[in-house]
């Protein structure tokens, strides 16, 4: 044992050395994650889209519909920043890209609405930009009930009905919104949470598979398998144990300014969150290791390998697209993945603060991912006795 753990060290002194001579690791490290978490987190800062401009189009022009304007524009995620009586005008400027939508007022709307026939509102979203066009189109839905309903009133008031029972008529029942998990439906809470350790997976991934081919590339992976005492998992415990710690160390930092700094819900802990944070590393490399075992001495295939699988987790993860409305096929590939199931546990875990109970067999999961490799040990011993490097 303590031969084991001597050689270990041995094999990870000289890791750090690799590190200090190949300035590549430091930034793949430490640049690329702390880069990612920046980005999204300053992208989204305000937490979700507000501002979004659009055109009003007031063809009617009554007090009733400029009454209405001025409460549409003081709505948050909406700003006209093109009010005019001319369709084509704004239609020219939404194909010009200026405007992401068009709420159209027709000429007559009111008239038509107080002698009790029936207007007609049309609104235009450009749907080119998928998110600010949903946004605007909730909006305006909205807006759209509203028009209907300040015109009723305006018609009620001039039969002579008080506000209080223009307002029975209007909304006979409240209705209370309770957004649980994310209450200030903050995009941030749920798209940086996943992105950020997702391409840090990938990042993990890429490293794992290339940390190790490299022995390959210069031709030492013999003197590796020497130095380990011809025990390949130490050689690989050796080889990656220098990556865990340093890695552990940027998703902990990564938990504490989501939970601490931004103050994100973490209804489970910040200390809990960091040991499913660890767990989704040793996933990581686990199935680096796998890609590696898959394409040994190939340490080009196998990086593609985890390429192309670490962006296909992005998609199947289920943060985007609930997976149980995937086709069955997708469905279980996305088991393979272990940002699939560390979102699991995060939503579980952080958002809606459940006993571990509802998240074993995610926890399960990762842990089998990571002890995966071990199945195929053989491939990779027969590749430090017998195979050299395939470019």
């Amino acid at each position: 044992m303590l031969k084991a753990l001597n050689r270990i060290w041995l094999i990870t002194s000289r890791e750090l050395s690799t590190f200090a001579r190949r300035p590549i690791f430091i930034i793949i490290m430490f640049v690329a994650p702390l880069g990612f978490l920046t980005f999204f987190t300053t992208m989204m800062g305000a937490g979700l889209p507000t501002k979004l401009p659009a055109a009003l189009v007031d063809e009617d022009d009554t007090h009733v519909t400029r009454q209405l304007t001025r409460i549409l524009g003081s709505m948050e995620e909406t700003n006209f920043v093109l009010q005019t009586t001319s369709f084509t005008q704004a239609r020219q400027a939404m194909q010009r890209g200026e405007i992401y939508a068009i709420f159209r007022i027709p000429k007559g709307t009111t008239e038509a609405a107080l002698t009790q026939r029936q207007p007609v509102i049309s609104f235009y979203t450009n749907d080119i930009y998928y998110i600010p066009a949903s946004l605007l189109m909730k909006d305006m839905r909205k807006m759209g009930e509203m028009v209907g309903l300040a015109i009723t009133r305006e018609t009620m008031r001039a039969r002579g009905f008080r506000d209080d029972q223009i307002m029975g008529t209007l909304q006979p029942i409240v209705i209370e919104s309770h957004p649980l998990g994310n209450p200030h439906l903050n995009y941030s809470v749920v798209l940086s949470n996943l992105l950020v350790p997702g391409l840090l997976m990938i990042v993990i991934m890429l490293t794992t598979s290339y940390s190790i081919g490299m022995e390959w590339k210069r031709g030492s992976q013999k003197k590796l398998y020497e130095m380990s005492g011809n025990n390949v998992w130490v050689a690989v415990l050796g080889k990656l144990l220098p990556q865990t710690v340093l890695y552990t160390i940027i998703f902990w930092l990564i938990d504490l300014v989501f939970y601490s700094y931004l103050q994100f819900p973490c209804a489970c802990g910040i200390p809990r969150m960091m040991l499913w944070g660890f767990v989704a590393v040793l996933a990581s490399q686990g199935f680096g290791l796998l890609m590696f075992e898959v394409f040994p001495s190939q340490m080009r295939m196998a990086m593609s390998a985890c390429s192309l699988f670490g962006v296909l987790q992005l998609s199947l993860a289920g943060f985007s697209f609930p997976v149980s409305a995937m086709d069955e096929p997708f469905q279980w590939l996305s088991n393979v993945f272990p940002l699939h199931h560390y979102f699991l546990i995060y939503v579980n875990q952080a958002l809606n603060g459940y006993p571990i109970s509802y998240i074993w067999t995610s926890v399960v999961a990762l842990i089998a991912i990571f002890l995966l490799p071990q199945l195929f040990y053989y491939r990779l011993t027969d590749a430090f006795l017998h195979k050299e490097y395939i470019p």
